[in-house]
């Protein structure tokens, strides 16, 4: 008997034809099936972030729920913040603050700040560090992401950048491989 089923997940713009057993989480989808590594999972209950994707713009834990329930759905992980290999304001922004320190909770800070700005740009700063307490980060003790996504809430503010996600990123903020 096979007990997985057929599901399509739309991430990043792209189609990902995948099977999966009904209660595999959607965090080790995305890692295992569509090859997509940038999803860290840390606590494996939800309470890191480390996992944080956006399911229809709004970041969500993906380590709590199960694939199948993100089908017909579009997801965006970290893999697809950067465009044209240009790197998004927001990844730029943490790079030119340095608040990369080790590197595994960043993509779930990224998601969450995407999800958070595109939906409210001028967001205020007691607003923004109540949203970004909601992960976790061992390493920064979170200034220097706070200093991070403030810098890019003011940029939209100021017009300098007009998207949030790559599509708006400069020359100079080429990815590096």
């Amino acid at each position: 008997m096979n007990d997985t089923l057929p599901i399509t997940l739309q991430v990043n713009g792209h189609a990902h034809a995948i099977r999966v057993e009904p209660r595999k989480t959607l965090s080790d989808a995305l890692r295992i099936d569509c090859g997509l590594t940038g999803t860290n999972v840390g606590c494996e209950h939800g309470v890191c972030g480390a996992c944080t994707v956006l399911l229809d713009g709004a970041p969500v834990r993906s380590c709590l729920m199960f694939a199948v329930q993100a089908q017909g759905r579009a997801l965006r992980t970290v893999e697809g913040l950067a465009q044209g290999g240009n790197l998004a304001p927001l990844q730029q922004a943490f790079i030119d603050h340095h608040a990369l320190q080790c590197g595994f909770c960043t993509s779930g800070f990224l998601m969450l700040a995407t999800g958070m700005l595109e939906r409210n740009p001028t967001i205020d700063d007691a607003s923004l560090r109540e949203v970004l307490a909601s992960n976790l980060c061992r390493c920064t003790g979170y200034q220097n992401i706070l200093r991070a996504v403030a810098h890019t809430r003011d940029a939209l503010r100021a017009g300098t950048v007009k998207n949030v996600d790559g599509a708006q990123a400069t020359a100079t903020s080429q990815v590096s491989r």
